[in-house]
């Protein structure tokens, strides 16, 4: 058995966004828990959700996710759910205002991702406050990419 201190903590994810960082500047991330139906759960576990034109809105509120994609679970018949249904996302009460007041205030907005199951097996969504990118901004970041890449190259010759 590990020590105590020991612990590590596994994520096992399920759905990543992987254009949000790059169509979007990052502000602040945060993570929330998901209400999810038990054939939506049977359904991340196996791998197939899609975030990628999905994103969270505030509504009377509450935060919700809206057009994410959970297909429907194989061996559940008439008990099964809507797969682009909109789901409600947990999270703290100060956390609801600060996204509120991110969203209303200073025009920004709330992108989710990743879909992970923490070591508890809870399933967990990072939900980011973001700006949009200009068509410029995202121009320099593919130029700075790029010269990372290059960077790395010319270090692994010369060494």
């Amino acid at each position: 058995m590990a020590p105590k201190g020991s612990q590590r903590v596994v994520k096992k994810v399920v759905a990543e966004n992987r254009k949000a960082r790059f169509n979007y500047e990052i502000i602040d991330t945060y993570e929330a828990g998901l209400v999810l139906m038990g054939t939506e759960v049977k359904s991340l576990r196996e791998g197939k959700a899609n975030i990628a034109e999905s994103y969270a809105s505030d509504e009377d509120g509450e935060i919700w996710l809206i057009n994410s994609y959970l297909p429907e679970y194989l061996q559940a018949n008439r008990f099964n759910h809507e797969p682009r249904r909109r789901r409600k996302l947990l999270l703290s009460g100060r956390e609801i205002h600060r996204l509120r007041v991110g969203i209303n205030r200073e025009g920004m907005t709330l992108i989710p991702l990743k879909i992970y199951f923490n070591d508890r097996g809870r399933a967990k969504m990072e939900l980011a406050l973001a700006k949009g990118k200009k068509l410029h901004d995202k121009r320099e970041t593919e130029k700075e990419r790029d010269w990372n890449r290059q960077k790395g190259r010319l270090l692994r010759e010369n060494s």
